[in-house]
């Protein structure tokens, strides 16, 4: 089992801020996958990966990051400064 966090519009697109899955996937890619073959609102939500940042494990990852071992995936849109 993982957790799956979604911030800032990523959760208004999907409509929960974290949801607990079974997931077979070897990397985050695959993950958003199985995510966007759910429902269509995954699917808007990750149209656009470029528009998106990832954690695993709380530590800034890349969309190709193998999941092995996960416990958390956090999925949010790129900070800006300020």
């Amino acid at each position: 089992m993982m957790d799956v966090l979604y911030f800032a519009w990523v959760r208004e697109r999907i409509g929960v801020p974290k949801e607990r899955i079974e997931t077979g996937a070897a990397t985050v890619a695959d993950l958003v996958e199985e995510l966007k073959a759910r429902e269509e609102r995954y699917e808007v939500a990750f149209s656009d990966l470029s528009a998106l940042r990832v954690a695993v494990d709380q530590e800034l990852s890349d969309f190709d990051a193998p999941l092995d071992g996960a416990r958390e995936v956090a999925f949010f849109p790129p900070m800006t400064g300020g």
